[in-house]
């Protein structure tokens, strides 16, 4: 059990709720392999701070809502067992291929024998749809290349731990703000804005896409991630590699993970309201061969039917969940703070078998997600971590 050295600030339902700073709200303090962008994840400290006092090496730790794999990474990172499932299949994508990161040599070989230009003739390798207004024609003809590359390697049964290196890291760097990505500038960097959106933002800043270097990107990425990681941690990662298992469908249904087997789960679901997810990731589902209209995202409009929702996840979560074990279910305010998660997911919590224990609210000052998508801090939209912390007694 977490012990606190202060009084709770309030009681939900009879469960103290704590509100402090529990982990940083400080910008690239944890591992340099996290920085992998995803919409709406959670820092890795998060997930640290349960895993660190609720398991031991060696314990399994689940996230059934995984996005970019904060939780999974942070678990092998620590010497716990990753397991991780996510309805997007874009997450295990993006997560597996970290936990086995590749000497630089051996990558730097592997793109120079990628070829760097593709014949747009010859049928499946003309792009769909036009992507000029994001990528000089160079750059494109060598992430056209890059693409049928990793498709031949997919369907031939040839796909390496490299290949899918490269997949993570080209998949990562699509559109961006900066130099170190693809694309001219655009924003946010982690799904591609519209064409027309993007040709409106060339003619607003006067600018054309310059050509990029994919494979020189594709290294300078790869030593960011790289930068810092200790011998242990990669001996860490190398043993949970071995064990990891990364799911992807819906997480109320979950077959493939034995009753009573997890120690620990620390998770964040969808919050209210609608992602367009054929919107938000069109051009990382076309690199990726993902067809976007067949990936099912459950949202939620009201609280009736999130509530619903995650009622059917919670109790797998239960069956799931070894005797003793933890859940750590981590949701936030919504629609301008009117809407208080915590004390929707609480009760639900309690329905599906478990006892809560805590409320954490890590209270933050400044994020800078939030101010990128043009939200004040503590103004509107998600602005603390909401963590209800859940045992099975």
């Amino acid at each position: 059990m977490i012990q606190l050295d202060q009084p709770p600030s309030d009681f939900v339902g009879g469960v103290p709720r704590y509100a402090a700073e529990f982990w940083t709200s400080k910008q690239r303090q944890a591992c340099s392999l996290h920085e992998v962008s995803y919409r709406a994840c959670f820092k890795p400290q998060l997930p640290r701070f349960f895993i660190e006092r609720l398991t031991q090496p060696g314990d399994v730790v689940y996230d059934p809502f995984s996005g970019r794999g904060t939780t999974a990474i942070e678990a092998a990172l620590l010497g716990r067992r990753a397991v991780a499932n996510d309805a997007n299949p874009l997450s295990a994508m993006l997560a597996a291929p970290r936990l086995r990161p590749p000497a630089p040599d051996a990558l730097r070989a592997r793109l120079s024998a990628i070829p760097r230009d593709f014949d747009f003739g010859r049928g499946e390798g003309s792009p769909r749809p036009d992507l000029s207004m994001f990528y000089h024609p160079q750059t494109l003809a060598e992430l056209n290349a890059l693409r049928q590359y990793l498709r031949h390697r997919t369907s031939a049964g040839h796909e390496d731990d490299l290949d899918r290196w490269i997949r993570m890291v080209a998949t990562n760097r699509l559109t961006g703000h900066s130099k170190g990505f693809f694309s001219v500038y655009t924003l946010p960097p982690n799904q591609a804005v519209s064409a027309d959106s993007q040709r409106k933002i060339n003619a607003r800043l006067g600018q054309t896409p310059p050509y990029r270097d994919t494979s020189a990107i594709i290294l300078q990425k790869t030593r960011q991630l790289l930068r810092g990681l200790s011998a242990g941690q990669m001996d860490n990662l190398a043993g949970a590699a071995m064990s990891a298992r990364f799911f992807t469908g819906p997480a109320a249904i979950t077959p493939q993970i034995a009753d009573g087997s997890v120690a620990l789960t620390v998770t964040s679901p969808p919050f209210l309201d609608i992602v367009q997810y054929a919107k938000d990731n069109w051009l990382r589902c076309w690199f990726n061969g993902i067809d976007p209209d067949a990936v099912s995202i459950t949202m939620s409009r009201t609280v009736a039917d999130w509530s619903a929702a995650m009622l059917d996840v919670l109790r797998e979560l239960h069956r799931i969940t070894r005797g003793g074990g933890w859940v750590a279910f981590e949701v936030g305010e919504t629609r301008k703070a009117s809407v208080m998660l915590d004390e929707v997911i609480a009760p639900l919590g309690v329905a599906a078998g478990f006892t809560p224990r805590m409320v954490l609210v890590n209270t933050q000052a400044f994020t800078k997600t939030s101010n990128i998508w043009g939200v004040k801090n503590n103004a509107a939209g998600t602005n603390t971590n909401r963590v209800v912390l859940f045992e099975k007694t």
